[in-house]
């Protein structure tokens, strides 16, 4: 028995990642339409361009069911549960109140990942490997916790409406101009999305995609993620950018943005997530 991790769908990791490592996942939800899809369970076509499409938290009784069940097969040793940003989200406040309802809420600690995607998959990965080794549950937190500290988030979309339009993206009056000339570079800063950069063509917004995932990297080792959606071949060419310019990057994970992150950021995204020192 050891401490068990809990994440949501965001998170994004490798499949088999996650049966190694007895990660829980709570699935996002998805409205389309009058449909619901849980992320990551139910299939269901999705016109990400369409207004109708919304997203959701789990529900707080979704999380403390998840809680009690991985509490339980901790054998008390209990969990950690590693949610998307509290400012993109409202999974965490959802734990927070799932938390406050469980007899045994000591032994359930909550931390806010400050990301999503790869940017929560990577400190649950640093979570769930330091519980593989045996470690306390205070130690389990503290590894997602650094984790979520020191990493680096920075993206390339086709378009910010939803993003501006959800409260989900800083507004800086004048800084876009027009979108239709202007390819936004952002990043998250602490758990919020903001603008780091803008310019004419997707060419130089990758550019200055990898040269800001180059400088977060440093000269030490780092865990590179890389998602897109709907852009296999973009995508392909940073990570390889990346594996030649960061020469000391240890794991480099690749996976598309999930339905939940898909619906804001639009087809056509690319992100990376730089984590100086690994994921444990």
């Amino acid at each position: 028995m050891a401490v068990v991790v809990v994440t949501d769908s965001s998170a994004s990791l490798p499949a088999e990642m996650i049966r190694e490592l007895g990660i829980r996942v709570v699935p996002l939800h998805v409205l389309v339409g009058d449909s619901e899809i849980r992320e990551g369970i139910d299939e269901l076509a999705i016109d990400y361009s369409a207004e109708t499409v919304t997203t959701s938290a789990p529900s707080p009784g979704e999380l403390r069911d998840a809680y009690a069940e991985a509490l339980t097969r901790s054998g008390g040793h209990g969990v950690v549960a590693v949610h998307l940003s509290r400012q993109l989200s409202a999974t965490w406040e959802a734990g927070r109140l799932a938390v406050q309802d469980m007899d045994a809420a000591e032994s359930v600690l909550l931390v806010d990942s400050l990301g999503a995607g790869l940017a929560t998959g990577f400190p649950v990965l640093a979570a769930a490997r330091c519980a593989a080794a045996g470690g306390t549950l205070d130690e389990v937190y503290e590894a997602a916790v650094r984790a979520a500290g020191s990493s680096h988030t920075f993206f390339v979309v086709n378009r910010t409406e939803q993003l501006r339009q959800g409260g989900r993206l800083s507004t800086a009056a004048g800084f876009f101009g027009s979108e239709l000339v202007s390819k936004p570079v952002l990043q998250l800063v602490q758990g919020r999305l903001e603008l780091r950069d803008k310019v004419r063509t997707r060419s130089k917004a990758f550019a200055k995609l990898v040269a800001a995932a180059e400088e977060a990297a440093g000269a030490g080792i780092a865990a590179i993620g890389v998602q897109h959606l709907g852009a296999a071949e973009a995508a392909e060419s940073v990570t390889t950018q990346l594996r030649e310019r960061i020469p000391r990057a240890g794991e480099i994970l690749t996976a598309e943005f999930g339905p939940a992150l898909a619906v804001h950021l639009g087809v056509g995204a690319v992100g990376v997530l730089v984590l100086p020192g690994g994921c444990g």
